[in-house]
This record gives structure tokens, C-alpha cells and sequence, in this order.
């Protein structure tokens, strides 16, 4: 037990190290070859509407499937053993209806190209 109190901070700290040395790296690749770093940090952040609307219509879908598998479980009075499963399965394929529907969504309205 004492080594894992050692080891988890330490290896957050590395990752942390790891990470921003990897940015460091790129940004100085990105000036060698002459681009501007700022550009490629302010392309990287721009708002996404599709992106967001996957996003929601996940969520929403994992929500509804988490509500229709508490209804199930509580109006079949089943225990927690046989009611997992249910909630599993119903979370997986609502959510999957959400992504697709909006797949559905944007293949009907795609989105105006990024500049």
C-alpha cells in the first residue's frame, strides 16, 4: 500500500512533465518550418457545432435510456444483479440512436465549411 501512495503522484507529475514538453516540441517543429503557432492553437479551439450536437444527442440518448431502464427495473421489481445488464444495454443503445441521429441530421444538413 505504501508504494502506491509513491506511485500515483510521481506518475501524475511525469505526465505532466511528458505533456508539456510534447507541446514545447511541436510549437518549436511549427517555427522551424515557419508556421505560427498561435494559428494552429486558435484553429484547434473554434466552436463545433457538429461536434456539440453529437455530443448532446449522445448524452440525451445515455439519459433517456438510463430513465427507461430505472422505469423497467422498478416496475419488474428486479435486483441489482439482473437489472445491470439492462441499464448497461439501454445506456449503449440509446446513446447509439443519439449519434445516430445526428449523423442522420447532418447528412441532411451538413455543416458550412470551417475557414
Amino acid at each position: 500500500m505504501d508504494s502506491v501512495a509513491f506511485i500515483v503522484p510521481v506518475s501524475a507529475f511525469l505526465m505532466v512533465v511528458a505533456i508539456v514538453y510534447l507541446e514545447s516540441r511541436v510549437k518549436m517543429s511549427m517555427i522551424d518550418k515557419g508556421m505560427n503557432p498561435a494559428d494552429s492553437k486558435r484553429r484547434r479551439n473554434q466552436y463545433n457545432p457538429s461536434q456539440t450536437l453529437k455530443n448532446g444527442l449522445l448524452f440525451v440518448g445515455a439519459g433517456l435510456g438510463l430513465l427507461l431502464a430505472i422505469v423497467i427495473s422498478n416496475l419488474f421489481h428486479l435486483d441489482n444483479q439482473s437489472s445491470t445488464g439492462i441499464f448497461f444495454a439501454l445506456i449503449a443503445i440509446f446513446g447509439g440512436a443519439g449519434l445516430l441521429g445526428a449523423y442522420l441530421y447532418e447528412r441532411k444538413n451538413p455543416p458550412p465549411p470551417v475557414e
